[in-house]
């Protein structure tokens, strides 16, 4: 059985993930982002009666105090699924709005694995990084450029931990998992976001053009469990493929995009 620390367990597929993996057995140390979350799932968890295989503890993976603090909690599987994201059109969103998707997307998340490797490294731990990405790593979509992008430069840091620690003979081994669209709320809020700084007055990206296509992109949205039972497989195992998605028809879209990347035309007039 796995010990795993898992963050971003305040909700949406974390919180399922983390709840799933001590049904199955798991010691989990749900971490979430907020004290309110904290108090939220230690009270699921009593009520669960899974209070003797989850331990939940805030961490905040942008405050160094939450990370070092999370440091000495004894876990072999890192699962880094902490995220967050700003919509809109990518040739209007405001620069410190991406910035800040970055901050947490990528550097945060780069800080938090870093440290958990050498914690591996240093107790000689043959430990796992699990990082759940998106399939917005792999492709793109209209009013999600910050975050895709950011997913992108993601897999490219998981991608590299894998071949690194690979060769170093560390024993820590390195997977992805890329959830489609699933209905967490997430995917929502990140295109509501847009309206914060959004305005017909200024943008020349009108609100009606952008609120169109988001309401095009959110339909058939899939159930988080279907989601939620993939990762805790994924997570639970002791070996399987470096790269998850999930659910098939995603994964066969990414690979249908990819591939039309390389024929695309286009014209300059």
């Amino acid at each position: 059985m796995k010990k795993v620390l898992i963050t971003g367990a305040g909700s949406g597929l974390g919180k399922g993930t983390a709840i799933g993996l001590a049904r199955t057995g798991h010691t989990v140390i749900a971490t979430t982002q907020i004290w309110p979350q904290v108090s939220e799932l230690r009270a699921q968890v009593q009520e669960l009666g899974l209070a003797d295989r989850v331990t939940v503890d805030k961490l905040d993976i942008l405050d160094q105090r939450d990370v070092e603090s999370a440091m000495q909690y004894d876990f072999d599987t890192l699962v880094s699924n902490a995220g967050t994201g700003f919509g809109g059109p990518l040739a209007e969103i405001p620069v410190d709005l991406v910035r800040e998707t970055f901050e947490t997307n990528v550097f945060s998340n780069l800080n938090l694995m870093q440290r958990a490797i050498r914690k591996f490294v240093d107790a000689g731990t043959r430990g796992r990084i699990v990082i759940v990405s998106s399939m917005g790593g792999m492709l793109t979509a209209y009013g999600l450029g910050a975050y895709c992008s950011s997913k992108h430069a993601l897999e490219g840091i998981a991608a590299t931990l894998r071949d690194e620690l690979a060769q170093g003979g560390t024993g820590i081994t390195v997977q992805t998992v890329n959830p489609g669209a699933y209905d967490t709320g997430f995917n929502d809020r990140l295109g509501d976001s847009t309206f914060h700084w959004q305005d017909d007055r200024v943008n020349f990206t009108s609100r009606s053009s952008i609120e169109k296509v988001f309401s095009e992109i959110m339909q058939g949205q899939y159930d988080p469990q279907d989601m939620i039972d993939k990762m805790i497989e994924v997570i639970g195992a002791d070996k399987g493929n470096y790269r998850n998605v999930w659910p098939p028809a995603t994964e066969e879209l990414i690979k249908q995009v990819q591939q039309d990347a390389w024929t695309r035309q286009v014209v300059s007039e």
